[in-house]
Protein backbone atom coordinates (compact mmCIF):
# COMPACT_ATOMS: atom_id res chain seq x y z
CA UNK A 1 0.00 0.00 0.00
CA UNK A 2 1.56 3.51 -1.15
CA UNK A 3 2.44 5.54 1.87
CA UNK A 4 0.27 8.82 2.38
CA UNK A 5 1.76 12.30 1.04
CA UNK A 6 1.19 13.37 4.19
CA UNK A 7 3.98 11.18 6.05
CA UNK A 8 6.55 12.07 3.58
CA UNK A 9 7.95 15.48 3.22
CA UNK A 10 7.12 17.31 -0.12
CA UNK A 11 8.87 20.41 -1.54
CA UNK A 12 7.32 23.09 0.49
CA UNK A 13 8.06 20.64 4.12
CA UNK A 14 11.62 20.28 2.97
CA UNK A 15 11.91 24.00 1.99
CA UNK A 16 11.00 24.80 5.49
CA UNK A 17 13.13 23.06 7.28
CA UNK A 18 15.99 24.33 5.58
CA UNK A 19 14.58 28.13 5.92
CA UNK A 20 14.60 27.51 9.85
CA UNK A 21 10.24 27.61 9.98
CA UNK A 22 8.49 25.09 11.51
CA UNK A 23 6.35 23.77 8.96
CA UNK A 24 5.39 24.02 5.67
CA UNK A 25 2.25 26.18 6.25
CA UNK A 26 4.53 29.75 6.33
CA UNK A 27 4.39 29.38 2.30
CA UNK A 28 0.85 29.99 2.34
CA UNK A 29 0.98 32.77 4.39
CA UNK A 30 3.75 33.97 2.14
CA UNK A 31 1.96 33.55 -1.05
CA UNK A 32 -1.44 35.56 0.93
CA UNK A 33 0.75 38.31 1.32
CA UNK A 34 2.63 38.50 -2.33
CA UNK A 35 -0.99 38.47 -3.39
CA UNK A 36 -2.51 41.02 -1.18
CA UNK A 37 0.50 43.07 0.34
CA UNK A 38 -0.62 42.46 3.64
CA UNK A 39 2.26 42.48 5.97
CA UNK A 40 3.71 46.47 6.34
CA UNK A 41 6.49 47.37 9.29
CA UNK A 42 5.28 48.26 12.47
CA UNK A 43 2.09 47.08 12.00
CA UNK A 44 0.85 45.12 15.27
CA UNK A 45 -0.41 41.72 14.11
CA UNK A 46 -2.26 39.17 15.72
CA UNK A 47 -1.66 35.10 14.82
CA UNK A 48 -4.51 33.11 15.74
CA UNK A 49 -4.38 29.54 16.42
CA UNK A 50 0.09 30.04 16.05
CA UNK A 51 1.90 26.82 17.07
CA UNK A 52 3.46 25.70 16.36
CA UNK A 53 5.05 29.21 15.30
CA UNK A 54 5.56 29.22 11.43
CA UNK A 55 3.38 32.00 10.61
CA UNK A 56 4.88 33.72 13.56
CA UNK A 57 8.17 33.38 12.40
CA UNK A 58 7.25 34.55 8.92
CA UNK A 59 5.44 37.62 10.72
CA UNK A 60 8.21 38.50 12.27
CA UNK A 61 10.82 38.13 9.70
CA UNK A 62 9.13 40.68 7.41
CA UNK A 63 8.63 42.77 10.42
CA UNK A 64 12.17 43.23 10.84
CA UNK A 65 12.15 44.42 14.45
CA UNK A 66 9.31 46.63 14.11
CA UNK A 67 6.02 46.58 15.37
CA UNK A 68 4.39 43.50 17.71
CA UNK A 69 3.64 40.26 16.98
CA UNK A 70 0.68 38.64 19.46
CA UNK A 71 0.44 35.11 18.93
CA UNK A 72 -2.23 32.74 20.82
CA UNK A 73 -2.39 29.12 20.58
CA UNK A 74 -3.27 26.14 23.09
CA UNK A 75 -0.10 24.45 22.36
CA UNK A 76 3.29 26.06 23.51
CA UNK A 77 5.22 27.36 19.94
CA UNK A 78 8.50 26.03 18.85
CA UNK A 79 11.58 26.75 21.17
CA UNK A 80 13.37 28.78 18.73
CA UNK A 81 10.13 31.16 17.77
CA UNK A 82 11.12 33.98 19.52
CA UNK A 83 11.29 38.04 19.02
CA UNK A 84 11.61 40.73 21.33
CA UNK A 85 7.95 42.32 19.28
CA UNK A 86 6.80 38.56 19.99
CA UNK A 87 3.80 38.37 22.66
CA UNK A 88 2.62 34.85 23.30
CA UNK A 89 -0.24 34.00 24.75
CA UNK A 90 -1.20 30.39 25.66
CA UNK A 91 -4.63 29.62 26.43
CA UNK A 92 -8.24 29.24 24.58
CA UNK A 93 -8.96 31.93 22.21
CA UNK A 94 -12.99 31.99 23.73
CA UNK A 95 -12.03 32.63 27.47
CA UNK A 96 -12.61 35.83 28.92
CA UNK A 97 -9.23 36.00 30.64
CA UNK A 98 -7.19 35.05 27.13
CA UNK A 99 -9.32 37.68 25.12
CA UNK A 100 -8.55 40.16 27.89
CA UNK A 101 -4.69 40.08 27.34
CA UNK A 102 -5.25 39.67 23.64
CA UNK A 103 -7.43 43.17 23.60
CA UNK A 104 -4.80 45.05 25.71
CA UNK A 105 -2.16 44.47 23.16
CA UNK A 106 -4.38 45.43 20.29
CA UNK A 107 -6.24 47.41 17.86
CA UNK A 108 -4.45 44.84 14.91
CA UNK A 109 -3.57 46.31 11.62
CA UNK A 110 -3.88 42.75 10.73
CA UNK A 111 -5.49 39.12 11.76
CA UNK A 112 -4.60 35.78 10.53
CA UNK A 113 -5.35 32.72 11.70
CA UNK A 114 -3.82 29.07 10.25
CA UNK A 115 -5.89 27.23 12.80
CA UNK A 116 -7.16 23.59 12.23
CA UNK A 117 -9.04 21.25 14.12
CA UNK A 118 -8.29 18.40 15.64
CA UNK A 119 -9.34 16.01 12.31
CA UNK A 120 -11.14 12.64 12.81
CA UNK A 121 -11.06 11.59 9.24
CA UNK A 122 -14.97 12.14 9.05
CA UNK A 123 -15.15 15.12 6.76
CA UNK A 124 -18.57 16.24 7.68
CA UNK A 125 -16.97 16.21 11.10
CA UNK A 126 -14.17 18.15 10.30
CA UNK A 127 -15.59 20.48 8.28
CA UNK A 128 -17.87 21.59 11.03
CA UNK A 129 -14.92 21.60 13.30
CA UNK A 130 -13.08 24.06 10.60
CA UNK A 131 -16.58 26.40 10.71
CA UNK A 132 -16.32 27.55 14.14
CA UNK A 133 -12.57 28.32 14.08
CA UNK A 134 -13.76 30.74 11.07
CA UNK A 135 -16.62 32.18 13.26
CA UNK A 136 -14.37 32.48 16.02
CA UNK A 137 -11.92 34.27 13.83
CA UNK A 138 -13.94 36.31 12.05
CA UNK A 139 -15.30 37.53 15.67
CA UNK A 140 -12.00 38.43 16.48
CA UNK A 141 -10.97 40.42 13.28
CA UNK A 142 -14.52 42.02 13.64
CA UNK A 143 -13.91 43.33 17.17
CA UNK A 144 -9.86 43.82 17.27
CA UNK A 145 -8.74 45.06 13.98
CA UNK A 146 -8.45 48.60 13.69
CA UNK A 147 -10.32 50.39 10.82
CA UNK A 148 -8.68 49.80 7.06
CA UNK A 149 -7.39 46.52 8.69
CA UNK A 150 -6.72 42.99 6.49
CA UNK A 151 -7.98 39.20 7.75
CA UNK A 152 -7.16 36.05 6.60
CA UNK A 153 -8.38 32.50 7.59
CA UNK A 154 -8.29 29.18 6.83
CA UNK A 155 -11.27 27.04 6.13
CA UNK A 156 -12.23 23.75 4.53
CA UNK A 157 -13.55 23.84 1.82
CA UNK A 158 -17.44 22.52 1.28
CA UNK A 159 -17.44 24.43 5.24
CA UNK A 160 -20.25 27.32 3.82
CA UNK A 161 -17.23 29.22 2.20
CA UNK A 162 -19.56 31.26 0.27
CA UNK A 163 -21.85 32.40 3.69
CA UNK A 164 -18.90 33.56 5.69
CA UNK A 165 -17.80 35.57 2.65
CA UNK A 166 -21.43 37.20 2.63
CA UNK A 167 -20.86 37.58 6.41
CA UNK A 168 -17.62 39.01 6.11
CA UNK A 169 -18.57 41.85 3.13
CA UNK A 170 -20.12 43.38 6.44
CA UNK A 171 -17.01 44.28 7.63
CA UNK A 172 -14.75 44.50 5.00
CA UNK A 173 -14.77 46.39 1.80
CA UNK A 174 -13.67 43.47 -0.36
CA UNK A 175 -14.12 39.69 0.63
CA UNK A 176 -12.60 36.73 -1.80
CA UNK A 177 -11.42 32.91 -1.55
CA UNK A 178 -7.77 32.04 -1.87
CA UNK A 179 -6.06 28.67 -2.21
CA UNK A 180 -2.42 28.90 -2.35
CA UNK A 181 -0.26 26.99 -4.20
CA UNK A 182 1.66 25.38 -1.26
CA UNK A 183 -1.59 23.13 -0.50
CA UNK A 184 -1.41 19.89 -0.49
CA UNK A 185 -3.02 18.67 -3.92
CA UNK A 186 -5.04 16.77 -1.61
CA UNK A 187 -5.90 19.06 0.77
CA UNK A 188 -9.80 20.59 0.92
CA UNK A 189 -8.19 23.68 2.53
CA UNK A 190 -8.77 27.43 1.33
CA UNK A 191 -8.23 30.49 2.87
CA UNK A 192 -11.01 33.37 2.70
CA UNK A 193 -9.55 37.28 2.90
CA UNK A 194 -10.92 40.34 3.86
CA UNK A 195 -9.53 43.42 2.97
CA UNK A 196 -9.94 47.14 4.41
CA UNK A 197 -12.30 47.28 7.44
CA UNK A 198 -14.73 49.34 7.02
CA UNK A 199 -15.03 50.82 10.37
Amino acid sequence: MPANSYEKPDYWSQKAFKEGYPARSVYKLQEIDNKFGFIKKNYTILDLGAAPGSWTTFLLRKLEGTGKVVSCDLNPLAKDVKGDNLVFIQGDLNLPAIRNQITAHGPYDLVVCDAAPLTTGNRIVDTARSQGLVEMAIWYAQGFLKKGGNFAVKIFQNGDQQAFLKSMRDIFTTTKGFKPEACRRESFETYLIGINKKI
